[in-house]
């Protein structure tokens, strides 16, 4: 008599089939990011962060802004960003790193959130903060940069973790989104159009 047969071997979960890499390899822990915040006395110290947006400590920033004439390139942050997702921005703003140049932060931003590389010219630096939901603020010293464009030739590869959609928009057509629609935009972009009208930035010196 014949006895009952083996059982099937047991599958092993899905994430250790095969041969993908990408199904084979487990997410890593993301370090904390360091940035610079200014002290009292103006002197610069390295804070993580978040804590630098718990804590509403004034920090330092960059902020970009694309033209191809009277149009400027604004990005929608993606819907998971920590805080204004949703929210259309300029074309793009970080945080410089812990010794990292205010103008290598602002160029690697380009190519990290929009897969594009341009010549920057710097702006004046200005200071603001604003209540940014989540129980986060920014508290920020934003050094701004532009850069000039072919709307109609640039090539816009914007990464999905940090942007959903980009378009272009006059300067004028902003301005009245902003009034009629305030809060689809993030707080900083109406705080700029509010102190520079028509986002028309003070003289520029070529960065580097």
């Amino acid at each position: 008599m014949r006895g009952p047969s083996p059982a099937p071997p047991l599958a092993g979960p899905p994430l250790f089939r095969g041969h993908d890499t990408k199904e084979q390899t487990m997410p890593r822990p993301t370090a904390p990011v360091i940035i610079p915040a200014v002290a009292g006395d103006g002197a610069l110290f390295p804070i993580e962060k978040m804590k630098a947006h718990v804590d509403g400590q004034l920090h330092l920033a960059v902020s970009v802004f694309v033209f191809d004439g009277e149009h400027l390139l604004l990005q929608r942050r993606a819907a998971a960003k920590y805080h204004c997702g949703g929210l259309w921005a300029n074309t793009c703003c970080t945080h410089p790193n812990w010794r990292e140049t205010l103008e290598a932060a602002a160029g690697r931003r380009l190519t990290e959130e929009l897969g594009f590389t341009l010549p920057l010219a710097r702006h004046a630096t200005v200071d603001y903060a604003a209540d940014v939901g989540n129980g986060l603020s920014e508290h920020e010293r934003v050094t701004l940069f532009s850069a000039t464009a072919d709307r109609h030739r640039l090539a816009i590869a914007p990464h999905p973790d940090e942007v959903s959609e980009t378009r272009w928009i006059t300067r004028d057509d902003l301005a009245a989104e902003i009034s009629a629609f305030p809060e689809r935009f993030t707080p900083w972009l109406r705080i700029y159009l509010a102190r520079f009208p028509g986002l028309h930035l003070p003289p520029t010196r070529l960065a580097g």
